[in-house]
């Protein structure tokens, strides 16, 4: 069994992307080629906001973001410590200092309650409060209304890590829709993914969408050789945007595809382990399926003989990272994120994972937590 089945997607759509992937070869514009023009729009259309500026990576999303609101040293950003490296790295990476706000023991996502907290720790270590970054973890919303009244009262940017967010819902919006900004990944194993490295950066604001094109390509201004800001080198590839442009066409089939594989884990596995929460209004993209146990090692164990894999995101929260060691943070400071840590794994998902397939890994689950031992 496949962790994310690629191959079985696909042979769904291999004469598709062979024949953008031909038109690409064709032209010879392999990076800025037409392709890019026709995803940016195809992703904008899909999302409903104004513009889709695509990148290099998810990661370079975040970073033209925050350098697009002109964040840098003395600047302080809220976030969360459960989530990839990727949220704080794009913080560190443009000179400002991440302040942890700990989460929602049941959606895994930034707790709104804590976010407060987190502003008067950045104050009171001499940094100035200029943002949040909100993550929608395993293509779950986070709580945009409560999250988006507290921006706007402190007076702060919002931008919406939806590195894992696509294809997800709030409130009948669609995610990669909230913030200043909301940045995205193309990593293949994402809902939708490239044969490589790739990412977006969304906005209905003009002005930051034409300074986030400049960042793109070197700061350039009116011409290649006219370089108006100091911006970094964080275009996509056109074959990559051919791909993505095969892959949304059947994009919302794969999204309920998952909602299916949700649903049928979430009732085989009730009662057995913690299966996600979906609060009311809520529609996740299913980038990940992860459940909670205090038996997960054994449980894992049991699935690895019956050669069902398995992942835990994330072990390690980032206050406790060795590249955030010098923000003197220690083990009890996040303690809903440490147990989430702890307690946490993510199981097979993807749109082509069949009924048996998925009856085997509740069946191995439901053995691994009634045997002894």
């Amino acid at each position: 069994m496949k962790f994310v089945d690629l191959s079985a997607q696909q042979g769904r759509i291999r004469s598709d992307i062979d024949r953008r992937i031909n038109a690409v070869l064709e032209h010879g514009q392999y990076i800025m080629g037409p392709e890019i023009a026709e995803l940016e729009k195809a992703l904008a259309d899909y999302l409903g906001v104004k513009h889709a500026i695509s990148c290099s990576s998810g990661t370079d999303a975040l970073m033209m973001a925050l350098m697009a609101l002109g964040i840098g040293p003395g600047d302080a950003v809220i976030t969360t410590p459960f989530t990839f490296i990727a949220t704080a790295e794009a913080v560190s990476l443009v000179g400002a200092t991440p302040v942890f706000a700990d989460i929602d023991p049941r959606t895994f996502n930034i707790d709104p309650a804590k976010i407060k907290g987190g502003i008067e720790y950045a104050k009171k270590s001499g940094l100035i409060p200029k943002g949040i970054i909100t993550v929608d973890l395993f293509g779950l919303p986070a709580e945009y209304e409560s999250i988006e009244a507290i921006a706007k009262e402190e007076s702060l940017f919002l931008i919406e890590d939806a590195c894992q967010g696509f294809g997800g819902e709030y409130r009948g919006k669609k995610l990669c829709g909230f913030g200043d900004f909301a940045a995205t990944s193309f990593f293949p194993a994402k809902p939708l993914g490239c044969y490589g490295d790739g990412g977006a950066l969304f906005t209905n604001d003009d002005k930051l969408a034409h300074i986030a094109k400049s960042l793109r390509i070197h700061g350039t201004g009116d011409s290649q050789y006219d370089n108006v800001r100091v911006g970094i080198n964080g275009r996509m590839d056109s074959i990559q945007a051919a791909i993505l442009l095969s892959k949304l066409d059947i994009f919302k089939d794969e999204v309920e595809a998952r909602h299916r594989v949700a649903a049928k884990y979430t009732e085989g596995l009730k009662g057995v382990v913690e299966t996600p929460f979906l609060p009311d209004g809520m529609r996740s993209g299913w980038a990940q399926y992860s459940v909670l146990s205090d038996k997960r090692d054994k449980i894992r164990g049991q699935l690895q003989k019956e050669g069902i894999p398995t992942a835990v995101y994330y072990p390690k929260p980032l206050h406790l990272q060795g590249a955030y060691a010098t923000l003197g943070l220690s083990k009890g400071d996040f303690p809903v994120s440490e147990n989430a840590a702890s307690r946490i794994f993510s199981l097979p998902m993807h749109p082509y994972l069949g009924d048996k397939e998925i009856e085997s890994v509740v069946k191995a689950i439901h053995r691994a937590v009634k045997s002894e031992g």
